[in-house]
């Protein structure tokens, strides 16, 4: 407790950190009392039926992403989600494209007229979620709930959704800027967090009314989701260490090199994009269907979260995207003229090419087994819910899955980013002992 305090006064003595921590919280609580703010023409008296229409099911997923912000027909109720869904799409087409390609390699301009095409490519997502949206709000609840006639409220929700997405894709890039963490990706852990206590008590309560052994069922659940959280936090944090031989030279009266290091490779670097990436894509079938319950055929089938085809393609999109992002973000090539550039070199391979295979053949042989581990947490709460099927669909998202990947990885990197300023001011860690790994520990997310 006492090295607690002492933490959090030296953080308090930082006026930078300080600065950041408090502009951080504070864009965290506007985006908090905006997942309130119902969409103007909606009345707040009458959303019982679109709560329970989100409560379980794929619906009630994309409802913990938002922060509830979905079922409170709020005006944030789509969230960041279409602003991932057009990161997806523009870094595919860096992949196929050669105008990306050329502005990927243009170094901080490219990446500012990368930034800007994202922007529009999310009003345009949003432009053609928004209509899906508000056609579900209208099949959903009662007539009386609606206060404007109709093209007045179409038109006005329209550019209120639209305009709410970008508010918060503004909020996540302010916090990346100016705060503590990734924005986009803390955004989404404050709606995760946000639903735990509702879905916690709701799995509780359902074990007191149980007819016998409930409590002891919740117990061991409790014991399941502690070791699940371990086993995140060892993917977040998992390394291969390369050893790397810093050759001896000599300049002036002054001698340098000659000594050995690791570059620490990550067995999962890409974070937790992947998981992001595929839960945005497994969320299409909803929304062209307009985020009706009422599905059929295909959309049905790849809607139902605890089925074996949405598992099963869930799971092949991780492992995709796992080896997608680790390929950005992991430059072999770059990294073994870097080592050749400072006189380093790895032993017993020679540097230059030959070192960027060497590298490459590892992440490769690294990355299998991380983005294997990655998918089989992703489908673990479909795994939970067909084990017991009477868990709390909500609470059964915590046990792996989105929900606690995106949990465990936000919360390291942003510990680690918090550290990483203490350190740079000759203060002691958050920890007595090592050092916080966070995704940006080697790779940054």
């Amino acid at each position: 407790m006492r090295k607690l305090i002492q933490t959090i006064q030296n953080i308090w003595k930082i006026e930078d950190l300080k600065n950041r921590i408090l502009m951080t919280l504070a864009f965290i609580a506007i985006y908090r009392f905006g997942s309130f703010v119902v969409i103007p023409g909606v009345d707040p008296s009458q959303l019982a039926a679109l709560q329970a229409q989100s409560a379980d099911g794929l619906l009630g997923l994309l409802n913990m992403f938002t922060g509830g912000a979905f079922s409170q027909a709020s005006i944030f109720a789509l969230g960041i989600m279409p602003y991932i869904s057009a990161s997806i799409v523009i870094q595919l087409l860096g992949m196929a494209i050669p105008y990306f390609q050329k502005l990927q390699r243009e170094g901080e301009s490219g990446r500012r007229k990368i930034n800007n095409i994202t922007r529009y490519l999310t009003i345009v997502i949003t432009g053609g979620q928004a209509p899906g949206y508000i056609a579900n709000l209208k099949n959903t609840l009662p007539e009386t709930a609606f206060l404007l006639g109709e093209s007045a409220f179409w038109l006005s929700s329209i550019i209120i959704l639209v305009t709410g997405t970008l508010f918060v894709m503004w909020l996540g890039e302010k916090i990346t800027d100016g705060g503590v963490g990734n924005g986009i990706s803390l955004l989404i852990m404050i709606g995760i967090i946000a639903v735990l206590p509702s879905s916690l008590s709701s799995e509780f309560a359902m074990a007191l009314n149980a007819q016998s052994g409930g409590l002891v069922i919740f117990l061991l659940e409790m014991v399941i989701l502690v070791v699940v959280i371990a086993l995140c936090i060892l993917l977040v944090q998992g390394t291969r260490r390369i050893p790397v031989q810093y050759a001896k030279r000599v300049v002036g009266n002054k001698q340098y090199g000659g000594v050995r290091q690791f570059i620490p490779l990550k067995v999962n670097a890409a974070g937790v994009m992947p998981i992001i990436f595929a839960q945005a894509i497994m969320f299409v079938p909803v929304t062209l269907a307009g985020f009706s319950d009422d599905l059929t055929g295909i959309a049905s089938t790849l809607s139902d979260f605890t089925g074996f085809w949405y598992n099963c393609l869930f799971f092949i999109l991780v492992v995709v995207f796992t080896y997608f992002y680790t390929a950005i973000t992991v430059n072999p090539k770059q990294m073994a003229e870097d080592m050749k550039r400072n006189g380093g070199f790895i032993p017993g391979v020679k540097p230059g090419r030959k070192t960027a295979e060497y590298l490459d053949n590892i992440m490769s042989r690294i990355t299998l087994p991380g983005s294997l581990y990655l998918g089989v947490i992703a489908i673990l709460p479909g795994i939970a819910l067909n084990i017991k099927p009477d868990m709390t669909p909500q609470f059964a998202q915590f046990f792996g899955g989105t929900s606690l990947l995106i949990m465990v990885g936000v919360v390291l990197d942003t510990l680690q980013q918090i550290e990483s300023h203490l350190l740079m001011r000759h203060y002691d860690g958050l920890m007595e002992k090592g050092k916080i790994k966070g995704k940006s520990s080697g790779s940054m997310m």
